[in-house]
């Protein structure tokens, strides 16, 4: 019954956000509770949120402050040049835009924080997107598959821990599956040529100068994200003006921000202080100096004070990123409720036992492939921790009793990380579809097909160099 029940509340969650009948957030909330009751503990609902919200605490704090980070750094033109070397590769056309921001999300990965990869990604791209009316989706589906291929590397979370769960070496885990990621990596950017190719189709080709004039001829301000339309802009139509970027106060450039060379909160003096502080944070990061809630807190601290030294300007950078704040950390703290009743009830590892049970006993010497299936379905609908530390063990186990060796599962476990990175219950995804202004329930129509496909192709990789 657990398992049943397990089933139809992941889909009806799914069906609903997708179908766009209910906010991400509410279903997050109110159907886990519904099916809380429907299993008959209704009245432990308090307790298993209360762990849900303890144990997603760290991450939303994370969050919190590192979009407060980086959207600082984003503020100051930290990035900026990056921004600027994708304009002079993509010259407003679709094709090489939507490749351009999978190359730039794969290389912004190396630090193997999705979150700080969505923020830059987005805050690079969305200009564009929005310039040339592309279609954002795409942006965050390639961005997300590009994430998920590179979130396997050995710092980014699911290879550390299929090491831990099987006390193996991260490194033999690894190494030997660079051939079969890079095969993963390829296709996503054969298919982001594919998409671009669609894109430009659909658009044409643009230069950024007969965006900027059609912009003018049309009296078009840009909104995104984290401003409005106001009277003054209005106004401004009204009298038949119109503005360029240059012209937009800093708060209302939003998606513009990184393209305008003259927003007032530029700090050029300070680039190289801000780039080692970057840097240096990521370094600590990765070394595990201290917990990462606790460095983005302390950077973010930093960044404010050192750039922006008066009170004022301090809140009106916090005011500038607050509803992104706002969003990601109230969707992280509504997948609490929905991760805290799966685990709590029992639902979790009841549908991971009917998974397992299931396996048909010829499948035995086959458990690497099978392991890397069912990778796919089970790390989208569950957390890494829970996939890794509950269920690799028992797909381990089951595999040696064959002659399968618990190195080939650990790799095979990696594949489903596409499909993960766009799993309603990874909070970087929310980073990823607040910035880029788009529904949650869109970029789950259009990805999970493609990412399924992307882990599909490291899989027949994987098995073709005989690495599973």
């Amino acid at each position: 019954m657990l398992t049943i029940l397990g089933f139809a509340m992941i889909a009806t969650f799914l069906v609903l956000i997708m179908l766009k009948k209910m906010s991400p957030i509410a279903a997050l909330v109110l159907i886990p509770a519904l099916f809380c009751v429907f299993v008959g503990k209704g009245a432990k609902l308090g307790d298993y949120v209360i762990d849900g919200v303890t144990s997603l605490a760290p991450t939303a704090a994370m969050l919190m402050f590192a979009i407060v980070y980086f959207g600082v750094m984003i503020d100051v033109g930290l990035f900026d040049p990056i921004v600027r070397g994708i304009l002079k590769f993509c010259k407003a056309d679709p094709l090489r835009i939507v490749v351009g921001t999978a190359v730039l999300a794969a290389i912004v990965s190396l630090d193997g924080d999705g979150s700080t990869t969505f923020m830059i990604t987005v805050s690079a791209m969305y200009p564009l997107y929005k310039r040339l009316k592309m279609s954002l989706v795409v942006m965050t589906g390639v961005a997300a598959m590009a994430n998920g291929v590179m979130n396997t590397l050995p710092w980014g979370g699911p290879t550390a821990r299929a090491a831990t769960a099987l006390k193996l070496d991260a490194s033999d885990i690894f190494v030997p599956m660079i051939p079969a990621l890079a095969m993963g990596l390829l296709f996503v950017f054969g298919l982001s040529y594919v998409l671009g190719r669609r894109e430009r189709k659909r658009l044409g080709v643009l230069t950024l100068d007969e965006v900027l004039v059609e912009e003018k001829e049309t009296e078009t301000v840009l909104v995104g994200a984290g401003s409005g339309a106001g009277s003054g802009k209005d106004a401004k139509r009204a009298t038949g003006g119109s503005r360029t970027d240059a012209d937009l106060p800093a708060d209302e450039d939003d998606g513009l921000q990184g393209l305008d060379p003259d927003r007032p909160t530029l700090r050029p003096k300070l680039y190289w202080f801000n780039a080692l502080l970057t840097v240096a944070l990521l370094t600590a990061m990765i070394m595990e100096w201290l917990p990462i809630p606790v460095l983005f807190l302390l950077g973010a601290a930093l960044a404010l004070t050192v750039n922006f030294p008066h009170m004022p300007d301090q809140k009106a950078r916090l005011g500038a990123h607050a509803e992104n704040v706002l969003n990601v950390s109230g969707m992280v703290f509504a997948a609490a409720v929905f991760t805290g009743v799966l685990q709590g009830t029992g639902m979790v590892n009841s549908m991971a036992k009917w998974l397992v049970d299931n396996i048909p006993d010829g499948m035995g010497p086959h458990m690497a492939f099978v392991t890397g299936i069912l990778s796919i379905p089970l790390t989208y609908f569950m957390s890494n921790d829970g996939f890794y530390f509950g269920i690799l063990p028992v797909l381990a186990e089951a595999g040696q009793a064959h002659g399968v060796s618990s190195l080939e599962i650990a790799r095979a476990s990696l594949i489903g990380q596409p499909l993960h990175m766009s799993s309603p219950l990874v909070p970087a995804v929310y980073v990823l579809v607040g910035m880029a202004k788009v529904e949650f329930g869109d970029h789950t129509r259009f990805v999970v097909k493609w990412a399924a496909l992307t882990s599909l192709v490291v899989l027949g990789a994987g098995i073709l160099f005989g690495i599973i």
